[in-house]
């Protein structure tokens, strides 16, 4: 039995002992496991930095016309430079506008959630840890909310608050906290139910310490999770908003928008002017969901090994 005993030790200590790997390794490792997750952060990488450098990469402002290039087809050639997306109605250049655009939809998308992600928590955490009366009235008021769909709800804020590029991260910002703070709520609920909280109150532990000690920090994965999935569909919402004309003001560029006036009104004479707006949507919101998949995968122990 001692020998036993010694030997579980011996394994023990040599594990703890054993190198671990680096950073650069485990990430190699993830993206061999998961190579969709892999590619969609890449590609979100990729954008940020292009939106970034938008000033240096951008062949030409995003509101500078040029009437002898309107309806210039992808590829085509302008004082010397390569219109890679073609021109608009107005001969203004499309990659340069989707690349200042990226900017827009980028930081409403970051800021929009960031402040719905964490209004919607703390409602869910402070619903799902007190319950009884609390949880009752906080529950009846999501409901309200969420009885009107997120884009309905955004188009009414938007209606109240005017156009501008704040109203429009808060009025998603408002639309994403109820569905936020259900989920999380219901997290809580599950967490409450292990035995360390329990004997945190048998010590004597306070409510504040026992939800941001042992609660909160066990609810933060599912937080981080809905946060890069609610990602795309803010980019989505606020594109949405500006297709139908209250969203981001002109003349800022803006996915939507290029699809709403010209990319509608010219699609058959120059089909460029909504394709790529719309692929830029696509490809952005595809990979802020494929990302949110790989990291459930990754931080939910349910799953770890099930693909």
């Amino acid at each position: 039995m001692a020998q036993r005993e010694t030997s579980i030790k011996a394994g023990a200590i040599a594990q703890e002992l054993r190198p671990r790997p680096s950073v650069w390794k485990r990430l190699a490792t993830t993206a061999r496991h998961k190579p969709l997750g892999a590619v969609s952060a890449i590609i979100i990488i990729i954008l940020v930095a292009m939106a970034i450098s938008a000033d240096v990469i951008a062949p030409y402002p995003p509101n500078e016309v040029h009437a002898a290039a309107a309806f210039k087809s992808p590829g085509a050639v302008y004082q010397g430079t390569n219109l890679l997306f073609g021109a608009d109605e107005l001969g203004r250049d499309i990659f340069s506008r989707i690349l200042y655009g990226a900017r827009i939809s980028l930081w409403v998308g970051v800021m929009a959630v960031g402040l719905g992600v964490s209004s919607g928590s703390v409602v869910g955490l402070i619903s799902g840890f007190f319950e009884g009366k609390v949880d009752i009235v906080i529950q009846r008021i999501v409901d309200t909310v969420m009885a009107f769909p997120a884009l309905i709800l955004a188009l009414a804020l938007m209606a109240m608050l005017g156009p501008s590029i704040t109203n429009v991260m808060i009025a998603v910002a408002v639309a994403i906290a109820p569905a936020d703070s259900r989920i999380v709520r219901g997290a809580v609920l599950s967490v409450k139910q292990n035995a360390y909280v329990d004997a945190a109150r048998c010590i004597g532990a306070t409510n504040m310490r026992i939800l941001f000690r042992h609660i909160l920090p066990n609810v933060t994965a599912p937080i981080l999770i809905i946060a890069s999935v609610w990602l795309g569909n803010a980019i989505i919402l606020e594109a949405s908003l500006s297709f139908l004309g209250v969203g981001t003001p002109p003349p800022n560029p803006s996915w939507g928008a290029m699809l709403s006036s010209s990319g509608r009104t010219y699609m058959e004479r120059a089909p460029h002017i909504a394709i790529f707006p719309g692929l830029a949507i696509s490809m952005v919101v595809l990979s802020f969901n494929l990302l949110g998949d790989t990291l459930r995968d990754i931080w939910d122990p349910r799953l770890r090994g099930s693909q």
